[in-house]
């Protein structure tokens, strides 16, 4: 049966400044970096033939270091859709400072509603009606032709995708917090469908 391996990139100089990050390439930190090659180790053996990761360099950086500690080479394909949720104005806000700007209740509604964008960014709704097409057509694509396919991405793009593998509601997914550089192994079936799922380093 086919794997599917999901990982949140290693943690990012603005994870560790408690910023909101969004779109803008920041680089991973030593820890970031460290995590990476963790996972690759976790995943050492682990046939992969085909990996996706996003446009920003703190995914592709991840995915970069993992597939070294692998001694893996494959084809990569790099698309927007996998990006971070855009947190619009809030990006490279400090977040307790943000909290005292607009208020800690506005803030939350913003971090931790499923459909309430902050201003001029996405809501957790609409990243996800960008990655999910992209998903279902093209990853889930590969897992039909029997493949084992490695993600590397983001907290929000990948919630978005457990939140379809896991049957998730909407409140529920608003709990959901992926830790940077854990991957996440599922088993499907050539339909899509969860056989089994293991959280690697649990």
């Amino acid at each position: 049966m086919p794997k599917l391996i999901l990982v949140r990139h290693g943690q990012s100089l603005w994870n560790l400044e408690d910023r909101f990050t969004g779109w803008v390439d920041v680089p991973l930190t030593a820890k970031g970096e460290a995590e990476a090659r963790q996972a690759g180790e976790l995943l050492r053996g682990t046939e992969i033939d085909v990996a996706y990761t996003s446009g920003l360099k703190r995914a592709q950086h991840t995915l970069a270091l993992m597939l070294e500690v692998m001694e893996r080479q494959v084809p990569t394909i790099l698309d927007p859709a996998l990006n971070e949720r855009h947190y619009g104005d809030l990006q490279g806000l400090n977040k307790a400072r943000t909290a005292e700007h607009y208020g800690a209740e506005q803030v939350h509604i913003w971090r931790r509603s499923y459909d309430v964008p902050p201003p001029n960014g996405e809501s957790l709704e609409m990243t996800a009606a960008r990655t999910l097409p992209f998903f279902e057509r093209c990853i889930l694509g590969d897992i039909a032709q029997d493949k084992n396919v490695l993600v590397v991405a983001h907290g929000n793009s990948n919630r978005s995708i457990v939140m379809k593998l896991d049957g998730l509601s909407r409140e529920q997914v608003l709990e959901l917090n992926l830790a940077t550089g854990v991957p996440l192994v599922y088993e499907l079936s050539p339909a899509g469908e969860v056989l089994d799922k293991t959280i690697f380093g649990a």
